[in-house]
């Protein structure tokens, strides 16, 4: 299956990739988060799996089950590593811990190479069989509330080593620590290429005209991605340029607050007939596709991000993003090369109407943008850089490694 991408992805990346699964070849990898559908790492777990199987891997993909109570512990702990004020009781710390230790007795953990994404599942490490356990934090840890992010130290100091998707997300720990950057895959049904036919026949059935400019965003209804700051920007460009916009998304199971945000960015669109909010499924991959192909231009006005792969995936497709300059996007943006970053409502509508006003630009941009992806954010690169933290952690200690 690695061959399909010869021709796509960094020639270099695929004969890496080769000669690491030479390596190990037949062990066995075991992925564990906690939800198959909705966000972006259930996205990258499910493309990676097959891939990885492929290759002579035997890769694995669990998801911890938990109740209610469970998601809206899980949702308070990632809030507060990004920053906001809440408490957890200790009463609920117990709770997340005795759902995780169900879930080890339904689990075969027993793998060569183990990652452990988020804090959900992150109590697992107490109940380690064999082989190399690796923390996976997607989520901007560096400047949590103290309290929660010791609780959480104290688990992660147990791994033998953590994965960050930027630098600046990390934490100074006694374990060993990577960075590895998510990525997109060019060939699956959310960034692969679509004919103009399909393009129009998927707005049509999403009720979307093309009669005029589009902006989109796609993400999570979750107030971090700031809907109603889109709203308000749209707003601001409307009073000069006839436009539409497109909030895109989809409610994940490990999300208890979807609902509620949406309802409140219904409730401030209004009845604008130039505003469409589509609750989509996660299995719309397609769908999504075509409505980043469509848009004129794609935003990303995120206050608090992981890393946001809705910028790649719209990058790939040539267009020019207009993103927060938060978290993961300033490494996927170069401002004013492959898009724009910005800090307010006034400084997105900004940047939409002067890529509005110049088509050329807008070209420019997005044929940068799509390059700058091809050579950074491919799952080829991020299958290639999991497998050489596999291999530095078999091999750790040695003098030399040698491919």
């Amino acid at each position: 299956m690695i061959q399909q991408y010869k021709g796509i992805a960094p020639k270099g990346d695929i004969l890496l990739i080769q000669k690491l699964c030479e390596k190990l070849r037949g062990r066995c990898i075991l992925n564990i988060n906690s939800t198959r559908k909705g966000g972006g790492v259930a996205e990258i777990l499910q493309r990676m799996t097959p891939l990885l199987k492929g290759l002579d891997i035997d890769a694995r993909w669990e998801v911890i089950e938990g109740d209610d109570r469970f998601f809206d512990i899980t949702k308070k702990i990632h809030n507060t590593l990004q920053g906001n004020m809440d408490m957890i009781t200790e009463d609920m710390w117990d709770h997340h811990h005795a759902v995780n230790e169900a879930n080890s007795r339904k689990i075969d953990l027993d793998a060569d190479f183990v990652l452990i994404h988020d804090p959900q599942p992150i109590p697992l490490i107490e109940y380690r069989k064999r082989g190399f356990y690796v923390w996976r934090c997607h989520i901007d840890v560096s400047n949590p509330l103290p309290d929660i992010w010791q609780r959480l130290e104290r688990y992660v100091r147990s791994y033998d080593c953590v994965i960050f998707s930027v630098s600046k997300f990390s934490k100074s720990l006694p374990v060993d620590e990577f960075i590895i950057p998510p990525a997109i895959d060019p060939l699956s049904d959310k960034n692969i290429e679509l004919t103009e036919e399909e393009v129009k026949r998927t707005m049509d059935k999403l009720n979307v005209p093309m009669d005029k400019p589009i902006l989109l965003q796609v993400s999570r209804f979750d107030v971090f991605k700031d809907p109603i700051g889109v709203i308000n920007a749209y707003r601001r460009v409307k009073k000069y340029n006839d436009c539409r916009l497109v909030l895109a998304g989809s409610l994940a199971t490990d999300d208890p607050e979807g609902t509620r945000v949406l309802n409140e960015v219904r409730d401030y669109a209004g009845n604008d007939p130039d505003i469409h909010i589509l609750l989509l499924p996660p299995s719309a991959a397609r769908e999504i596709n075509a409505l980043q192909r469509a848009a004129t231009i794609v935003l990303q006005k995120s206050l608090k991000e992981g890393f946001g792969l809705t910028v790649s995936e719209a990058m790939w497709k040539e267009k020019p993003v207009v993103g927060g300059a938060v978290g993961g996007i300033p490494y996927q943006i170069t401002h004013g090369v492959t898009g724009f970053l910005v800090y307010s409502v006034d400084g997105a509508a900004f940047r939409i109407r002067q890529l509005l006003n110049n088509p050329g630009m807008r070209k420019r941009i997005g044929q940068k943008a799509k390059e700058y992806v091809r050579r950074n954010f491919l799952i080829t690169r991020q299958i290639r850089d999991y497998l050489s933290v596999w291999y530095f952690l078999e091999n750790k200690g040695q003098k030399a490694i040698e491919l």
